[in-house]
């Protein structure tokens, strides 16, 4: 195309350096003395300088296993100091990280390694009973394993080789580069749940990790002088995006590292550290304000309480702001797309229940819905906070619109650059939007989404169970209680036998394990034996309340 001017050193400086690992590298120089990474639970610090030669040397390493230019590093790792190290090294020798949810059945894990195909695994030896299974069950083998943050000196296999042992005496110099570096290269690869056994993964480009950093920066003013800390696991892209690792680093802060949710730990962190910046489900937010209502610790430093993953209500807001912080932000997205809405402060407490209005750089719509095909993105529903239609969002700076080797999702999920999310809501005349459920019934347990087809599926393995169907009930702790109707094939059948089949199966994480189950003579279909999720749903309260739902 031609231009009005010679464009040649500006592609050249924006295509192959404005990534996020420059902005990095800077920090290193300029920040060099500063904290880059905290953790609490082992009395250690990194200052950028030393964060970048210790993945200097995760870096060189991997080169020697012949990892390069996207080759894959899966990571099944706990909030920890590894997690950082794996986000950050193989980015230097052109490698792409996968972190995945540790959370999962080794049956599930072991779909992700054959799809992924990761040459280098890297796991915490607090799940290393799963990852050893679900290397075992996959058909697609790693050709090195590398054991991370032992801290109770669990047992590892023998073939195993524990991260110092991998990267001591290796070199901690910068390595050179083999590669040209692209804005549009793929780096990070998060696995997001899906409606079938087969997860999605949602590849995450050079040039969505900085506009995805910047986006946070600017919506929650973070700067070199930022202590950010997750509640929540960095495996998400809420977790390692929001606040987390991507924005924080890149703008010289320092992270703080929680691997399991303690409120208590929190708070003291809190005041010993001076954190600015706290992200976490609603239900952790009401923890902190729990044992900050009786004990009163100093959190004046916080700047930012970020919730994601279910609304806020009103009243738990108001608490929020005067226990917590006033500066309160309630965010909604995908990890196709990252975040796209945000109530700020000035939203809260009058707009809670709204998941507010679109980013700065994004947009998103509430559209009509048709049965047989997609609403056009201009053919939108009233704002009249009535009408329902489906919730679209338009982020080119933060997705790549695509699937990692799932082109029939790409085709279903993306229309002219869009995402359809599948969500219903309505929204008002300022395009504050509110949520109301989902089409594809997803359910949200503590912050993760669980896709009743999955549970439906191994429920189908039973041979004693002829159908059932998956919904779920309000839970004040983890949002969304799942609930299993079971239609049986063999009349002996219980509820406790559910369950513990359930638990036993390989194929299925406890968080996903129904909490409810209820044996039924019927389950509604449609005409077209289409399951009718949305009636037992409303069962399900019902029999909740009348105690006829059989805890598993």
């Amino acid at each position: 195309m031609e231009r009005t001017y010679d464009d040649s050193m500006f592609r050249e400086n924006f295509e192959h350096g404005y990534t996020w690992l420059n902005g990095f590298l800077r920090n290193a120089r300029r920040y060099a003395e500063s904290y880059a990474m905290i953790d609490p639970a082992t009395d250690r610090s990194w200052t950028y300088s030393e964060l970048d030669t210790e993945t200097n040397r995760f870096a060189n390493a991997l080169r020697e296993d012949g990892v390069g230019k996207n080759d894959v590093v899966m990571g099944i790792l706990m909030n920890c100091p590894e997690f950082v190290f794996s986000y950050i090294g193989p980015r230097k020798v052109g490698a792409i990280y996968n972190p995945t949810n540790f959370n999962l059945s080794a049956g599930e894990m072991a779909l992700l390694i054959e799809h992924n195909k990761p040459k280098v695994i890297i796991y915490s030896a607090e799940v290393v009973k799963m990852a050893v299974k679900a290397i075992e069950m996959s058909s697609f083998k790693p050709s090195r394993i590398i054991v991370a943050d032992n801290l109770k000196k669990i047992p590892i296999p023998e073939s195993h080789i524990s991260y110092e042992d991998y990267t001591g005496g290796k070199n901690s110099q910068q390595p050179e580069m083999d590669f040209l570096p692209h804005i549009y290269d793929e780096v990070i690869r998060m696995c997001t749940s899906g409606t079938t056994s087969l997860p999605k993964s949602v590849p995450i480009n050079d040039l969505n990790e900085v506009l995805t950093a910047h986006d946070i920066i600017m919506h929650f003013e973070m700067n070199r002088k930022s202590v950010s800390m997750n509640l929540t696991p960095w495996f998400h892209r809420g977790g390692s995006h929001i606040g987390g690792i991507c924005p924080t680093l890149y703008a010289g802060g320092a992270v703080i590292v929680m691997r399991n949710f303690s409120p208590h730990s929190a708070l003291k962190w809190v005041e010993k550290y001076g954190i600015s910046h706290i992200i976490g489900a609603p239900a952790s937010m009401e923890m902190l304000c729990r044992i900050q209502e009786r004990k009163t610790v100093d959190v004046s430093s916080l700047h930012a309480l970020v919730s994601m993953g279910a609304p806020l209500e009103e009243e738990a807001c108001r608490r929020y702001m005067k226990y917590l912080t006033p500066n309160i932000y309630n965010g909604y997205g995908t990890t196709e797309s990252f975040c796209n809405n945000y109530l700020r402060p000035y939203d809260l407490p009058a707009g809670a229940g709204t998941v507010g209005a679109s980013c700065i750089d994004d947009e998103v719509r509430v559209v009509n819905i048709y049965p047989d095909r997609k609403a056009e993105p201009d053919d939108m529903v009233p704002t009249d906070e009535k009408s329902v239609g489906e919730v679209i969002i338009w982020s080119p700076a933060k997705s790549t619109y695509s699937y990692y080797e799932n082109s029939e999702m790409t085709k279903e999920k993306f229309y002219k650059g869009w995402m359809y999310t599948g969500d219903i809501a309505s929204w008002n005349s300022e395009w504050y939007v509110t949520v109301n459920g989902r089409k594809d019934d997803m359910i949200v347990c503590s912050g993760e989404n669980i896709y009743p087809a999955q549970i439906e599926e191994v429920l189908s393995s039973f041979d004693k169970i002829d159908d059932s169907i998956v919904t779920c009930v309000p839970d004040k702790i983890r949002g969304e209680a799942v609930v299993a109707y079971i239609k049986a094939k063999d009349t002996s059948l219980t509820e406790k036998d559910v369950a513990a089949f359930c638990r036993k199966n390989n194929h299925l994480s406890s968080y996903k394990c129904p909490r409810w189950y209820r044996i039924v003579d019927e389950l509604p279909h449609t005409a077209t034996g289409k399951k009718m999720h949305y009636l037992m749903k409303e069962q399900a309260v019902k029999d909740l309340e009348a105690g006829l739902l059989i805890r598993g």
